[in-house]
């Protein structure tokens, strides 16, 4: 189905419209959201995907709806597992708490318009060449291989090669200066940290658009679609980071969903490029008469591996554990840190968090308690963050 020029118009000025209204409204005055507030908007934007989506189901018909919503909750959960890494970058680089809305928005941007070069590309390709289905299907299978990798869950790092090249060639402070990218030291006009900040979050969405588009390709050849759904599963990312970023710890099995979706669909894309074949080593470059998976059965299947894959890491005494563990390392790292925040309330809040979380380290199953034991860095950061509240109240 054709979309009309004025659709894609009004389409496109609706998503530019959307990231003002955040940009004006929520990021231009640093603050750190409260969880109501995140959840409130973080609801609001997925309530517009989802009467989007709608709307397209009822003007485009049941096809183009199943693929649209197979698009947004594959490209969605895709999107948390870039919370992850977001998480790693901004703690890594110590980002104050109020800092770290514009470059979550900023992230948001980069990667949307990143995404959208390279749609643009992909769908040129699989409008000029048939077998690129093949590549993409191959893409998907070993990215679903890596995610399953032991390895994939612990190697998360903010020093990719984008920042490690950006500390080369340029001169940066050794503080941040609020939310600026250029400050005065000892007379001399430099860089902030922010900017290392923004590489890392740049070179990062690159990546993970390398993955997310040929899944999203794999479900629909609708460029339409693919820029919507991709566009609407990054809008509200930044709320959705505040909402969840205490329990992105205790999803330990959502790379094995979303592994399961990427490996599903790459089997799609190789069943469908089968379908199509002219590659003169396959069949004699016959179309090879194979069996095709629905997009009804996509949306299932997605669906069906993504609230499996969440509610056992819910439930996981493992993924309590691990989310048990970070929160109280984050926690204590904060409150040692006085530029993540100084306001004596928000410190104050800090410590609390930190104590609720040593009282879940207590309450998990001997096993568990006795390998937290074992960790003397967390040990040592928790007694250092106690004394640290001991010295400040006596103060």
């Amino acid at each position: 189905m054709q979309v009309p020029g004025y659709v894609w118009a009004l389409t496109v000025l609706g998503i530019a419209g959307l990231l003002l209204f955040d940009y004006f409204f929520h990021v231009r005055k640093p603050h750190a959201p409260t969880l109501r507030e995140a959840a409130s908007w973080s609801a609001l934007y997925v309530g517009v995907a989802i009467l989007f989506g709608l709307g397209v189901w009822l003007f485009g018909g049941t096809t183009m709806g199943a693929e649209y919503f197979a698009g947004y909750v594959t490209e969605k959960a895709l999107s948390v597992d870039n919370l992850f890494v977001f998480l790693v970058i901004l703690a890594s680089f110590g980002v104050p708490r109020a800092e770290q809305q514009k470059v979550l928005l900023f992230g948001i941007v980069f990667s949307l318009l990143a995404r959208t070069g390279f749609i643009f590309l992909g769908a040129a390709l699989i409008n000029a060449f048939s077998w690129v289905f093949y590549l993409f299907g191959l893409v998907l299978l070993v990215t679903a291989g890596n995610l399953v990798r032991p390895e994939s869950q612990e190697d998360r790092s903010a020093e990719t090669l984008p920042v490690r090249l950006a500390k080369r060639l340029l001169r940066t402070s050794d503080d941040f200066d609020g939310d600026r990218l250029v400050t005065t030291v000892g007379g001399r006009r430099v860089l902030t940290p922010m900017v290392l900040v923004m590489v890392a979050i740049g070179g990062t969405d690159v990546l993970f658009a390398l993955d997310s588009i040929p899944a999203i390709f794999g479900l629909t050849q609708n460029v339409y679609l693919v820029l919507t759904a991709t566009a609407f599963s990054l809008l509200g990312l930044r709320q959705l980071f505040f909402l969840i970023d205490g329990l992105l710890d205790r999803l330990v099995y959502l790379s094995f969903g979303l592994a399961a979706v990427l490996a599903f669909i790459g089997v799609k894309l190789v069943l469908h490029a089968l379908h199509e074949n002219n590659v003169p080593f396959v069949n004699g470059g016959e179309p090879v008469p194979v069996v095709e998976i629905s997009t009804g059965l996509s949306l299932g299947v997605i669906l069906g591996l993504l609230v499996v894959t969440t509610v056992a890491s819910l439930v996981s005494w493992k993924g309590r554990a691990q989310n048990a563990v970070s929160g109280a390392r984050r926690h204590a790292q904060e409150y040692l840190d006085e530029r993540y925040d100084s306001d004596p309330q928000v410190r104050l809040e800090i410590y609390r968090r930190m104590l609720a979380r040593e009282s879940q380290l207590r309450s998990l199953p001997e096993k568990y308690r006795a390998r937290i034991r074992d960790e003397s860095d967390l040990v040592g950061l928790l007694r250092r963050a106690h004394a640290k509240h001991e010295a400040d109240s006596a103060g």
